[in-house]
């Protein structure tokens, strides 16, 4: 594991469930935390109540896309 990361968590955002669950698997046998959100207004919510140290983010979701999500 990386120190950079060491027991920090890590945020995916994607509207697709398979995307998030796929990267949850991978990144939680990496032995890294992992927050998932769907969209960018749950994602706004985790990155202020959680501080997230690396985020992965879908640029083509409903609502919230991925460039105003990062934006915000």
């Amino acid at each position: 594991m990386s120190d950079s990361l060491d027991g920090r968590e890590i945020l995916v955002i994607d509207d697709s469930s398979t995307i998030r669950r796929s990267a949850e698997i991978f990144l939680t046998q990496a032995g890294y935390p992992v927050l998932l959100a769907e969209d960018g207004f749950e994602a706004l919510g985790k990155v202020h109540a959680h501080r997230p140290s690396l985020i992965f983010c879908d640029i083509l979701m409903p609502r919230l896309d991925g460039f105003q999500t990062c934006s915000l």
